[in-house]
């Protein structure tokens, strides 16, 4: 096995905290890392577009326990949870996952995590990037509502690709291979407590496994490397080619507190007509009937191949800079450069032609697409 990657080069102190899989991660030679939730998150252990076509063609195990997981229990518990999110979870079912956007009182987007319904009153949230436990707290404050909010020491892990349904079969059994998607099932592994969900964050078919005993991560990680054997299995980081061909967004790239869900397409997860109240219901009533002034679109890139974009690219008209790109990425597959872009809605129809700056390649002609751009009907996690 390679060797790890050498953490000093990014931190300083003992500020930043380290998943149950570190030691795993480190040990199967992880060479880079970036920092999310407070905590060091492995981005890749080889090529980027190597890791691609593995997810694609094989099976491979993410370390993303960096997904805090925030728990709310209490005799409001289903109340509190309703409350923080526009989606009505009286659709939700106890052994059921949705997924689900956080809202601030503007209609701003806060968090879009998975959430999962334990019991009655008891959820979890595998949070994105931002620190929903503090406003929820401060929310829980307000509310006079009966709840139990903590941040629990919870990890999972992602088992994705098309034979990801082998290494879990393996695992657990048959049994697992009953689950439907967004459902899940907890269970242990040799006594290794367990939460086994039908989610992923790469538009395939796949798995998390959530640790719920974070003295036995490396066991667990080993234990999973050894089933996957069988199947070519690999470690990689989250592939950001794979997401964004499935038109998944990623928080604090694609959408922030700026954004509401009208902007960003997730509309459908706004609930306007259920009884129950929400924060920024108000609000997002509004957006829904003025309009909104800016989207979030597909774009196709002209030109040679581009890096994945590490800052938000302008893209202008003749008019001038009218938005920026999001995300961007080169696609293998398709051979193409693709990405999003939040753009001036009157720019935002299907065909429109744009230019975006690419720094160190200067201007790009650019169109507004459609998305998803692979599988748009997504039945592929599905199967």
């Amino acid at each position: 096995m390679r060797t790890g990657f050498d953490i000093s080069l990014i931190q300083r102190g003992a500020r930043l905290k380290r998943t149950p899989f570190f030691e795993a991660t480190q040990r199967h030679g992880a060479i880079g890392y970036t920092v999310y939730n407070h905590m060091l998150f492995p981005i890749n252990f080889d090529d980027l577009e190597a890791e691609y076509w593995h997810l694609l063609n094989e099976v491979t195990i993410w370390d993303v326990g960096v997904e805090r997981q925030l728990e709310i229990t209490g005799p409001d518990a289903f109340k509190f949870a309703n409350l923080l999110t526009p989606r009505d979870l009286t659709e939700c079912k106890i052994g059921q996952g949705k997924y689900v956007v956080i809202t601030a009182p503007d209609g701003g987007i806060i968090n879009d995590p998975v959430l999962l319904r334990l019991g009655e009153n008891h959820f979890w949230l595998a949070l994105a990037d931002s620190d929903v436990l503090l406003w929820a707290l401060g929310v829980a404050h307000g509310s006079g509502m009966q709840v139990r909010l903590a941040e629990l020491d919870v990890a999972p892990i992602q088992i994705q690709g098309p034979k990801s349904k082998g290494v879990v079969r393996a695992l657990f059994g048959e049994p697992v291979l009953a689950l439907k998607y967004y459902h899940f099932l907890e269970t242990s592994l040799d006594g290794i407590p367990v939460i086994v969900t039908r989610t992923g964050w790469t538009g395939e078919v796949g798995y998390e496994i959530y640790l719920r005993d974070n003295s036995r991560g490396t066991e667990l990680w080993e234990q999973v490397m050894e089933a996957g054997r069988l199947f070519n299995i690999a470690p990689t980081g989250p592939s950001d080619i794979r997401r964004v061909e499935a038109g998944i967004l990623n928080y604090g790239a694609d959408m922030t507190l700026e954004n509401n869900p009208y902007e960003v397409g997730l509309d459908w997860m706004v609930d306007l007509d259920q009884e129950a109240d929400f924060i920024g219901k108000a609000a997002l009533k509004r957006i829904r009937d003025e309009g909104v002034r800016r989207r979030l679109v597909g774009v196709g890139i002209a030109g040679d191949r581009i890096e994945f974009n590490m800052t938000k690219w302008p893209v202008s008209t003749e008019k001038g800079i009218i938005g920026h790109i999001t995300s961007a990425i080169y696609s293998p597959r398709l051979k193409k450069n693709i990405g999003y872009a939040m753009l001036l809605a009157e720019h935002a129809e299907i065909g429109t032609r744009l230019t975006v700056t690419v720094p160190g390649s200067g201007e790009r002609e650019a169109t507004v697409v459609r998305k998803p751009f692979v599988d748009p009907n997504k039945e592929i996690p599905k199967g």
